[in-house]
């Protein structure tokens, strides 16, 4: 890896945080506070190409990859401004959507993912099997019509705001292993037997999170993405980009939080010094700051690894736990270095904790990354 600053970098951070600054911090606290998507922001980066920067040029993308989408999502949240929808629509979906999707579901639904225009979000949680994915319950059957699609679905984030779900579900059972055969599925979210109800959650965030429920869903084969009973190997072609933008997301509110809390604690005196002169004040956003930057460059590492056809699984998890770590410490010392007003709406700090504290949580919680380190890094014995 080149650790020197490359100007096309550079110049996709500049223009991204110009952006993002346009509408400014408050923006994301105030929807964030209504439960309302930032659309226009999301409209925005679309148009002048962000959205879809990792997606191929031939289908309006950007044609770029894993690295400079990554780049996008820690600055707009850098700026006050992160956007949770970016690892689902652009990073999942869009990700697999182009690498197996045919010709005629890539210029269906990556033009409009690319521009703004259209969200692809993704559904593989379910309320009993939880991060055991080959236990799921979802199946799609095939009939002489074509599938019938049948199950529920929990914690699915933005589906007020797509177009379509990317659904993870069940279409046989392997005869030699006796483990699922998962497939992917397109499904527009007007599909009729579809059935999407609100999920309501405590955290502020412009995001909402839905139940949905599948009731002899009818697919034609034109819905199925990539191969039938591929589903699995498909899906984590997708996932190592989710929990990589998700450090990002986390790198960038990070980044964030510090910097508002140093400016404070520069200002703000108290028995005739500004409090960050105080050890009490100063060390904990050292200490964050220096996690955030060692999360960085995982995240970093990451993402090169996975733009350059090698196997991203362990560093992708690890930026992901690293990133989360590092983004609620240095959020939760932001809101301690701000006293009373840590809490305050004016200050807009709150919000950032409910994403910081959802992604420790999601898309894999820290737990279970630390599962995988045991056992694929350390060669450890399974523990589950």
């Amino acid at each position: 890896m080149n650790f020197d600053v490359e100007d096309g970098y550079a110049d996709i951070r500049e223009a991204v945080a110009a952006i993002t600054r346009s509408f400014g911090p408050a923006y994301y606290a105030e929807h964030a506070a209504r439960q309302e998507p930032t659309e226009e922001l999301w409209r925005e980066l679309g148009r002048q190409g962000f959205i879809g920067i990792n997606l191929p040029e031939q289908y309006g993308g950007g044609g770029a990859g894993l690295r400079e989408l990554a780049l996008v999502c820690e600055e707009t949240a850098a700026q006050g401004c992160p956007l949770l929808l970016m690892l689902v629509s652009s990073a999942i979906s869009g990700e697999v959507i182009a690498r197996f999707g045919s010709d005629a579901q890539k210029q269906t639904w990556l033009p409009r993912m690319a521009s703004g225009e259209s969200k692809v979000v993704f559904a593989i949680t379910e309320p009993d099997a939880g991060s055991n994915t080959l236990t799921m319950s979802t199946t799609a059957v095939r009939d002489d019509r074509g599938w019938a699609l049948h199950g529920t679905k929990y914690y699915i984030s933005g589906v007020d705001e797509a177009d379509a779900v990317l659904v993870v579900a069940k279409t046989g059972t392997d005869e030699k292993t006796g483990k699922a055969l998962l497939s992917l599925f397109v499904v527009p979210t007007d599909a009729p037997g579809l059935v999407i109800q609100p999920l309501a959650v405590s955290a502020s965030l412009p995001e909402r999170q839905f139940t949905l429920f599948f009731d002899g869903v009818r697919l034609s084969e034109d819905h199925l993405i990539g191969t039938e009973g591929g589903g699995f190997d498909e899906v984590f072609h997708g996932l190592n980009p989710e929990r990589v933008v998700g450090a990002a997301i986390c790198v960038g509110v990070g980044r964030y939080a510090l910097a508002r809390a140093a400016d404070y604690a520069k200002t703000r005196a108290v028995w005739g010094a500004p409090i960050g002169t105080h050890q009490g004040v100063s060390h904990p956003l050292a200490k964050a700051k220096i996690e955030i930057e060692l999360a960085a460059l995982m995240t970093d590492k990451a993402a090169w690894l996975h733009d350059n056809g090698q196997s991203s699984a362990e560093a992708s998890n690890m930026a992901k736990y690293a990133a989360a770590e590092a983004a609620s410490a240095a959020v939760d010392a932001a809101i301690q270095t701000h006293g009373g007003n840590g809490l305050s709406t004016e200050y807009g700090l709150v919000p950032l904790w409910g994403i910081v504290r959802l992604l420790r949580i999601a898309p894999v919680s820290r737990e279970m990354i630390l599962n995988y380190v045991a056992q694929h890094s350390l060669g450890l014995p399974r523990s589950y």
